[in-house]
Order: C-alpha cells, then structure tokens, then sequence
C-alpha cells in the first residue's frame, strides 16, 4: 500500500516532466534491489563457509518487499531535475549502511529513505540545489514570514480561474472566507520541486487509501498536522494551506511519521514525537529557513527514539508479571 501510495504521486510527477521522475524511481529501486541481492549473497556464500545446509541458507531478503518501499519514499524525497544516478547511489546506501548494517528490517536506527536523502543531500549539495533553483518555492519560502503568501513574490506556474471561484462561491462562502488564487495550482504543480509537492493530489489520495487500510495509526498524522498548523496560525504568518502543501508536509506527517520501524511503542510515546516532529519541522523550515525541515525533523527524532524507547521499557513496562521490559516492550 506504501509502495502504491508512492507510485501514485510519482505517476503524477512524471506527467509534466518528461517522465524525469519516473526515471528517478525506476533508478532507486535498481539501487535498493541490487544491494539487497548482493548483501543477501554474500550472506549465503558466509553461511555455507560455516557449515551450513546450503538448501536452507539464502534468505531472499529482497523479495520482502521493503527495499522497493525504501527506495520509492526516497524517490518523493529527492527533487524532479536530479540526476537519477544520485537516487541509485541513495538507495543503496540505504539498503547497505542504514537497513543492513545495524541487522536488517526493523534494526535500522533511522527511516532507510530519510537516511539515504540526507546521504544525498550532504554528499552532493551543490548537485540538490541546483536541481531546485529554478523552483518557484525557493522564492515563495521567504514570503513564510508575512502576514500572508504574497502572489506577486514569486507567482504560481499556473493561476486557476475555475477551482478557486466556485469553491469561494460555495463552501468558502457559507464561512464568510475566502481562498486565494493559486492554492488549488498546489495540487498540480509542474515547476522543478521535490517530487513529494509535485504529486500532491496524487499523495493524499495515496494517503486515504493508506489510512482506510491501517497501515499506521491515523492519529498519528493528525497529531503531528494539527500541532503543525498550530503553530503556524500562531507564529508563522497564519498560511496553513501553503504549509501543508509544500516542503514535504504531508509526505512527512503520513510516511515518515507514521513508519512502525523508527517510532516509539507507546501510544504516549508516539504522541510525543508526533507532536515533537511538528514543532521541530515548524522551527527548522519558519525559523531555520529550511525550507525541507520536516525531513531534518523526522530524522533527528529517529535518533532519539531508542532513548524514547529504553524510558518506555524502564518506566511503563515494569512490574507487569514480574518482567522488567523485553517481552511486553516488545510487544
């Protein structure tokens, strides 16, 4: 259903860019997939130098389809004009250094994904922002600090005379509001971005389709865009929908949040770093003036999760039958 979700608005990324970022995704997951079956033989190959039964040692990790998972989220992650060679190097990286090295599925410290961007994004950063310096919402980032988005700062690619009038003739008039033009332009944005805000229409059905499946908890997206758009109304110039649309929001709050690996166990302890997520991506992308601090966000959190998790075994889940953690933290 991940993979689904990603597909999806990379289906619709790859509609306005040549297929650029369909590319991109087909070179993550070559990457993904070929380290995995590397790692996986040599593993076979250590085994049967040990003595083992070579009909029982080659372990197919591959075919559990967590690499491709790794390798599309990073594909979101990355933006549309990079150089498809950056995302195979990404994405085996990934597989190599952050999945497998620290023992495989479920071992990693970090999201695969958020690890191999900021492998990309720190070993070639001249390479990321040239890739997004012709986007329109590198100049619209310094607009976060008005009162409101200021269309004549850096204007939309496109400016519907359609969408916007109706909605404001109807849903937004019951409430005496009123939206602004270029907002509805967010979900189809075809400038050079991050492919995560160029498939946004395609994300968020991707991301009902995820929660009506329980693949997460959904409250966990809420928590962390409800505090999120809390935080803006308050103190960042009050523009909820442009920071929900862009800079990597909603792939953030619905993915990367939400992963099962890299999150506490504890309905208490997700809630605190869901709603610790969206302060820090508030802080780095309004106050920080990065504008893809959701992603910084995301991975510093995954680093303290451990310490998160060694304060749920040590305090909720002692004394119960007498066991002090292992088995109940675990479950």
């Amino acid at each position: 259903m991940v993979s689904g979700c990603a597909g999806l608005a990379i289906l619709q990324s790859s509609m306005t860019d040549a297929f650029a970022s369909l590319f991109i995704a087909l070179s993550a997951v070559i990457g993904a997939l070929l380290m995995e079956i590397l790692i996986d033989d040599i593993s076979f190959r250590q085994f049967i130098r040990s003595g083992g039964d070579p009909n029982t040692g080659l372990s197919g990790m591959y075919r559990d389809g967590s690499g491709v998972v790794s390798a599309l989220v990073l594909t979101l992650l990355l933006p549309n004009q990079i150089h498809p060679l950056f995302a195979f190097l990404g994405a085996m990286f990934a597989m190599m250094v952050v999945k497998h090295s620290f023992g495989g599925l479920g071992c990693n410290w970090v999201n695969p994904a958020l690890g191999a961007w900021l492998f990309i994004r720190f070993g070639w950063p001249g390479a990321f922002a040239d890739a997004l310096k012709d986007s329109s919402f590198t100049t619209q980032a310094v607009s976060l600090a008005q009162e409101f988005l200021d269309p004549a700062a850096a204007p939309l690619v496109i400016r519907d005379t359609f969408w916007t009038p109706l909605l404001n003739r109807t849903i937004f008039s019951l409430t005496a509001s009123e939206l602004p033009e270029g907002y509805i332009d967010l979900l189809f944005f075809s400038g050079p971005g991050i492919i995560a805000d160029r498939g946004l229409l395609a994300l968020l059905v991707g991301t009902i389709i995820i929660t009506a499946g329980q693949v997460s908890r959904s409250w966990i997206p809420l928590c962390y865009l409800g505090v999120y758009c809390f935080l803006i109304r308050l103190f960042g110039g009050g523009d909820i929908i442009f920071g929900l649309f862009t800079g990597g929001t909603m792939v953030a709050a619905f993915i990367l949040a939400a992963d099962p690996s890299t999150r506490p166990k504890s309905r208490a302890g997700v809630l605190i770093i869901a709603a610790l997520g969206a302060v820090l991506s508030f802080v780095f992308r309004y106050r920080g003036f990065e504008f893809y601090g959701a992603f910084f966000a995301m991975a510093l959190l995954n680093a303290l999760v451990p310490l998160l998790r060694y304060v749920e075994t040590r305090f909720l889940y002692t004394g119960i039958s007498g066991n002090t953690g292992g088995t109940h933290a675990g479950g």
